[in-house]
């Protein structure tokens, strides 16, 4: 099994928000904090979905789930109630914090090379 990246503490702390408990109506979630680590480990190591590796499950089942959760916007609730915590503040990372190396703007482009009028006259 992959390191965890949720203390217990945590996820008793978001286990309330997630679908899938007893109480809630339809299916009974397998293991939502698997499938909630399994979803970190994405976000950590920005492997595509196929890498995920089995220990969490088959990769498409998981990326289904998270695909409904997202549109339910059950991770907006769940990143809300965990933004404290300093083990958790930079899983996510936009591209509004992310920088570009100094040289990687402003380059001159590169034109193409012309023939002048008298070579083309020969």
């Amino acid at each position: 099994m992959p390191r965890l990246m949720l203390s217990d503490d945590q996820y008793e702390r978001i286990a309330r928000l997630l679908p899938g408990k007893g109480t809630d109506p339809g299916r009974t979630a397998g293991d939502n904090r698997l499938f909630v680590e399994a979803v970190l480990w994405i976000a950590r190591t920005g492997s595509p979905w196929r890498d995920l590796p089995p220990d969490f499950g088959a990769w498409n089942s998981v990326y289904q789930r998270f695909a409904r959760w997202s549109r339910a916007q059950i991770w907006h609730t769940v990143l809300t109630e965990l933004a404290g915590d300093a083990d958790l503040e930079e899983v996510f990372i936009d591209s509004t914090i992310v920088r570009a190396h100094q040289h990687a703007a402003g380059a001159a482009k590169k034109k193409a090379n012309r023939r002048s009028g008298a070579r083309a006259a020969d």
